[in-house]
């Protein structure tokens, strides 16, 4: 009665079934179902029945579409390669969406993007293409429902393929986010670690100097000597590395003079609190020489101890300025609407992408209007028109590239400028810049949507957007007007 041919297209040939019944599965599918007999009859006439069972191949990615399906029983999946697991059904019978596939009346497909594959026994009917003249005369009312169909699917195709380069530049935002609050996460967990142990060093170096019997006056000399020292962290001179070296060298030499063992373990962290041999002669003479040794200990630990509170403090405040950034980037917590300082968001948005910017060693130059006014805008979504210009910057340019931001206040209109001096945009490309899914980059780098968004964003906003370009020099211009 008919035949079919696991896994293959090629073999698989039409089945034969009555005209009559043709016409009543017909009446089925839901933009057939209230079409005159007349022009059903001559749509099955024209269209090859077939079947196929469980896992069959329908179709296959790259094939050229040369037939319009529709599904009568059955349910068939997508699949972006042969290996893919990650399906969704692209035909099922009774599914007022998806029951008619394949290429559609004014469709620009050339080729088919998945491979399709039967998942439950299948029967179709398949229209050629050649015929899609006669039909678009024959039946006027099924092809304006045909198109109407075929602009859902574009639609909800723009809609993922949107989607997907919004969580493609999550990613990378996440990507590089984590690695900027690593550092800093790290780096205080490091610092935590080593001051509980010189907090406990710094128990063992004070029980050993409250053994000794000093004076008031000798207290007072120790006191005086440990709160220069301490003070002397914050205020003593930062030295080059060849000073610091040379002053590490001399108190060392001096506490060896006073028999010191492994004198290096001081002279680091005292130098830097600005003392030197002088300070340490002074200090000597105030006190018994036996109590020296007790007393720098536990002087070094003290020093220790701030230094690394002081290392907790600065990456606690990095990752609270993180944080502050990726809350402000996002407009977290706030009305859609706002007004935006256009600096602080640009602002923002490199200290999000510094990740991106120190991986190629990009120097950036700021050029910013004075007193430039807030406007009313969607912030985050302002936000991602500087993201995606700030990173198509970045991406055209070398190690070591030059990007340029600029902000000039104009009559009616604020102007942000993105420069950059990569190889430029080529000459064939820029007409089609701003269209969607057209791109320069590589297979996998991109989408083609960032521009189309910018556009869309600056367009929502009123405002306008314009380019210039040539190797070693492209910028994007954004004008958005001041009024509300």
């Amino acid at each position: 009665m008919e035949e079919t041919v696991s896994g293959s297209i090629e073999t698989i040939v039409p089945a034969s079934s009555s005209p009559a019944d043709k016409v009543e599965a017909l009446r089925r599918v839901h933009v057939f179902a209230d079409l005159p007999d007349d022009q059903l009859q001559w749509f099955v006439d024209h269209a090859e029945e077939y079947r196929y069972v469980t896992g069959d191949v329908l179709f296959r990615k790259g094939d050229k579409p040369e037939f319009m399906v529709i599904y009568l029983e059955g349910e068939v999946h997508a699949y972006w390669d042969e290996s893919d697991h990650d399906q969704v059904y692209i035909g099922r019978a009774g599914d007022q969406s998806t029951e008619v596939s394949g290429m559609l009346p004014f469709s620009r497909m050339t080729q088919f993007q998945v491979t399709g594959r039967a998942v439950t026994d299948v029967r179709l009917l398949r229209f050629p293409v050649s015929l899609f003249p006669e039909l678009m005369h024959r039946m006027p009312v099924l092809v304006q429902r045909l198109v109407g169909i075929m602009s859902d699917r574009v639609r909800e195709a723009t809609t993922l393929d949107q989607q997907q380069d919004k969580l493609m530049a999550l990613g990378k935002l996440s990507a590089g986010l984590a690695h900027e609050l690593n550092n800093p996460a790290a780096g205080a967990t490091r610092a935590a670690n080593d001051l509980i142990e010189t907090l406990k060093q710094l128990r063992v170096a004070d029980m050993r100097l409250c053994a000794h019997d000093l004076t008031a006056k000798q207290q007072a000399a120790i006191d005086e000597f440990e709160s220069r020292a301490i003070d002397g962290t914050a205020t003593a001179e930062q030295l080059n590395s060849l000073d610091q070296s040379d002053r590490e060298d001399e108190v060392s030499q001096w506490l060896e003079s006073q028999g010191i063992q492994e004198p290096w373990k001081l002279s680091a962290n005292l130098v830097e609190a600005g003392i030197d041999s002088a300070a340490l002669v002074q200090l000597l003479g105030d006190i018994p020489p036996a109590t020296l040794v007790d007393v720098l200990s536990r002087v070094n630990c003290q020093l220790a101890a701030a230094k690394l509170a002081s290392e907790i403090r600065t990456s606690t405040a990095r990752i609270s300025e993180l944080v502050k950034a990726i809350k402000e980037y996002s407009y977290m917590d706030q009305a859609s609407v706002q007004e935006v300082d256009i600096h602080k968001a640009l602002e923002n948005t490199l200290l999000i992408l510094k990740y991106k910017l120190r991986k190629k060693n990009i120097t950036v130059t700021r050029d910013y209007a004075e007193s430039l006014p807030l406007i009313k805008a969607y912030g985050s979504e302002l936000n991602q028109v500087w993201t995606n210009l700030i990173v198509n910057a970045v991406d055209a340019m070398s190690e070591g590239g030059k990007l340029k931001v600029r902000t000039k206040r104009e009559p009616t209109d604020v102007m942000v400028e993105i420069r950059d001096n990569g190889v430029g945009i080529p000459a064939s490309a820029r007409s089609r810049i701003f269209e969607p899914f057209f791109t320069t980059k590589t297979v996998g780098e991109g989408t083609g949507l960032g521009l189309d968004t910018v556009a869309r964003i600056v367009r929502k906003h009123r405002g306008n957007v314009r380019f210039e370009s040539r190797p070693g020099d492209t910028c994007f211009q954004v004008r958005l007007p001041l009024g509300s």
